[in-house]
């Protein structure tokens, strides 16, 4: 058996079909790769930078093509994808060891456990470890936190009666008509939380989104570590991206205090990760890829993934959460769009997410979403500044 075609699928359609998400996100690009063999078997795999700069993807992987089409013959067990993961890592290691190169490899990692899943007729779970628990806690990611505050309560609301328990919102406020964003102050934050808990009985986390900011927006320790010390009291699960990634020493810091410190969303690698200090860490495996997201995991206290790619790449970090015995909880987006719930086998219920026991990563990728959703330039997403303002 061998490999005989190596394809890019770019796509772009609803991003979510999440009321409260769509009004500042309309569409979402996406970028699939598929594995075809000899023999009519496929693997499907995610890169997250499909979001971003989904122009970029076919070339990488145009660029690595040769080394899978050129790869030794294998048998259903013999598929090893370590193996070539290694040597495509080495072919670029001078311009993609991290960063764009690294985030597209994800994305063909992620069909070659898809592959080798199907092929042994096993989830790619359990490719990576023996066992796995039958479900994990999730959360449902919400994004900005909407001004004015019963537009807030609104929102979290609509998450309950999807069955959620655990909500993630935004630091500061946004406001729904003029997507502008309102002063942020401590005191505000206090007020949110103790409002929503005061409204229901919900699990909350905070997203500082601090390293997609820059000039004043940026916090400095001091500012994290008085928020920190304000919320205290109120039992997050954890705070997410309080600190810009360039501040490491900050990091280091804040981590071991009242409330858990997440980051790592827009690490590339298992090498990065090291550098830092994370209460949870945060790795993406469409965009690091799974194996790296397991190393990481072993690495820090606990693990929770990102995942706000479509919907192969966050059954790529399903798949890598469940493998991993600290796995806190796990980010899903709720109420997710065509370009997730018709590629994936997900279920859903009262709060948690149900283990995948489908041969490989259980999803799919029809002709007929791919003849609905052509790609379209011009939908990627970017953190807004001047002269670049992001208005989809």
């Amino acid at each position: 058996m061998r490999l005989t075609e190596v394809r890019t699928v770019l796509l772009t359609g609803p991003c979510t079909d999440d009321p409260w998400l769509s009004v500042f996100k309309q569409s979402r690009s996406a970028a699939f790769i598929e594995l075809v063999t000899d023999t009519g078997e496929t693997g499907l795999g995610e890169t997250y930078a499909g979001y971003f700069f989904p122009e970029s993807v076919p070339l990488v992987v145009d660029y690595l093509r040769p080394i899978l089409l050129h790869a030794e013959p294998f048998e259903p067990d013999t598929l090893d994808v370590r193996a070539l993961v290694a040597r495509m890592r080495t072919c670029f290691q001078f311009w993609g060891r991290v960063g764009l190169g690294a985030a597209v490899l994800a994305g063909i990692e992620g069909a070659l456990w898809d592959l080798a899943g199907k092929l042994l007729r096993l989830p790619v779970h359990r490719l990576l470890a023996a066992t796995a628990p039958s479900t994990l806690p999730a959360y449902a990611t919400g994004g900005p936190s909407p001004w004015p505050f019963d537009d807030l309560l609104r929102k979290v609301e609509f998450y309950r009666s999807l069955g959620f328990s655990a909500v993630k919102l935004s630091s500061g406020y946004l406001d729904s008509t003029t997507r502008e964003e309102l002063e942020f102050s401590v005191d505000a934050e206090v007020e949110k939380v103790s409002r929503v808990h005061a409204a229901f009985d919900v699990n909350l986390l905070l997203d500082g989104h601090m390293g997609h900011r820059e000039g004043a927006a940026r916090w400095h320790v001091s500012t994290a570590r008085d928020v920190m010390d304000a919320l205290s009291p109120y039992g997050l699960v954890f705070f997410e991206e309080p600190l810009p990634y360039d501040d490491l020493a900050g990091y280091a810091e804040l981590c071991g205090g009242p409330i858990p410190i997440a980051g790592g969303e827009q690490l590339t690698s298992y090498a990065e990760f090291t550098g830092y200090t994370f209460d949870v860490a945060q790795p993406d495996a469409a965009w690091l890829g799974i194996d790296a997201f397991v190393r990481v995991a072993a690495h820090f206290p606990r693990v929770a993934p990102h995942a706000w790619s479509a919907g192969i790449g966050v059954m790529q970090n399903v798949h890598a959460a469940f493998a991993c015995p600290n796995t806190l909880i796990v980010e899903l987006p709720p109420a997710a769009g065509p370009l997730h719930t018709e590629l994936w086998t997900l279920e859903v219920h009262d709060g948690v997410v149900h283990r995948p026991d489908t041969p490989g990563l259980g999803v799919h990728l029809p002709h007929s979403i791919r003849d609905r959703y052509p790609f379209r330039p011009g939908a990627e997403e970017f953190s807004s500044v001047p002269g670049k303002l992001m208005r989809s």
